[in-house]
């Protein structure tokens, strides 16, 4: 069959309530049931923000009790994800609220999955040790209020999971895990550190530079990848330096749900392989910064391939590029807003990552998340991945 574009499957049903204070009207939808697990993160933001408090209002005007689960990683465990399911279970929660970024988002879908499907989350996985399994049982109906900016995890089907046994961090995938409601409201954006503001941004900018790369690209996807493409070259580095900037934070916020539909509609590709085997050695590492430290590295790569030249060269005209002549200069435009962000300079270092682990890195992102490799319009070799990684070294 011949890749044309000019077809997508799109199915995202996802009801989306999108604007500054719209957590307020979350006690005025149609809940999925009476009891939540309300999933947060191990750390202290939602607390200290008071958005784990309104949330519980919110719950509570709509006549609907909770448990809380609040030991969700920056990189979500596989053992987090299969404690909060048992949980699930032996409180009778009939549905999940997950409040937080994209971490608890993720980790908030394996538990809704393994919660109506017990055993081992890993029977679930398709990729690596995965058993591979298709869960039969529909997951828990599941409510996502985003935090962050960052992954698009609020309108997708897929939730990543790390397991430290085997260094493997896989998208535990299916049907029923994309949220029923999204609540997107940028006010809770507003306390996200300028770092962390940075990471999550590049993150939603690589879901939407990749997919516009990507092997299934197509008419839907290119609409949505070119939105958030030029969002981001414009709202991050305005984010970045003043987070209370509502303007910017709700562009950064509509770019990074637009960026989910990105990923129902092409793909992530082998960047996004690359860093989950960085971050599965390396759990303390955001995925964010690990997207960023390999970037030029790997679209210098997928340039040289000359496999898309016209893309490289119309995505450095979105980031803001005006004098476009070639695809290097979407490494050049890449490079200024990466500076305007303060992030050009990561080093893979400062997390303990080794030269001498990049062969085992290339096999695993090669292995665990292989099928993202396959997105791309020519495949990575595994020689192709190490060098990446040697280029990317600081």
């Amino acid at each position: 069959m011949i890749q044309t574009g000019l077809s997508y499957n799109f199915g995202v049903s996802t009801q989306v309530l999108f604007g500054p204070g719209k957590l307020n009207e979350l006690h005025n939808q149609v809940l999925p049931g009476k009891k939540a697990l309300l999933v947060i993160s191990n750390g202290k933001s939602t607390r200290v923000n008071g958005y784990l408090d309104r949330t519980v209002k919110e719950l509570e005007q709509a006549g609907v009790s909770y448990v809380l689960f609040d030991k969700v990683q920056a990189n979500p465990l596989k053992a987090t994800a299969e404690e909060g399911a048992t949980v699930a279970r032996a409180n009778n929660c009939d549905f999940v609220v997950a409040l937080g970024g994209g971490s608890v988002m993720d980790c908030a879908k394996a538990i809704a999955l393994n919660a109506t499907n017990p055993g081992d989350l890993w029977d679930y996985a398709f990729g690596g040790t995965g058993k591979r399994i298709f869960a039969k049982n529909a997951p828990l109906p599941i409510i996502a209020i985003t935090t962050t900016a960052g992954t698009g995890s609020e309108v997708d089907c897929g939730g990543v999971i790390t397991n430290p046994e085997t260094n493997e961090k896989i998208g535990i995938v299916h049907p029923g895990i994309l949220p029923l409601i999204a609540i997107v409201d940028p006010e809770l954006m507003t306390s996200v550190p300028p770092k962390f503001t940075a990471y999550q941004g590049f993150d939603a900018l690589f879901h939407s530079t990749e997919g516009y790369i990507s092997k299934p690209s197509n008419l839907f996807s290119d609409m949505v990848e070119e939105t958030v493409i030029r969002i981001i070259g414009e709202y991050l580095p305005i984010a970045y330096k003043d987070g209370k900037n509502m303007e910017a934070r709700a562009h950064m916020a509509f770019a990074n749900t637009l960026s989910g539909y990105s990923m129902m509609t092409a793909s992530c590709t082998a960047e996004h392989s690359i860093e989950h085997a960085l971050s599965a050695f390396h759990g303390e590492l955001p995925h964010g910064a690990g997207l960023i430290m390999i970037s030029k590295a790997f679209y210098t790569t997928i340039i040289k391939q000359h496999v898309c030249d016209e893309r490289f060269i119309r995505m450095a005209k979105m980031l803001g590029k005006a004098d476009v002549k070639e695809p290097m200069d979407f490494i050049t435009a890449l490079t200024d807003i990466q500076k305007a962000c303060e992030v050009d300079n990561l080093k893979m270092s400062d997390y303990g990552i080794t030269r001498d682990e990049f062969n085992k890195m290339a096999a695993n992102a090669l292995e665990v998340m292989g099928g993202l490799v396959q997105m791309d319009r020519q495949p990575l070799t595994h020689t192709d991945i190490v060098n990446i990684l040697q280029d990317s070294y600081k």
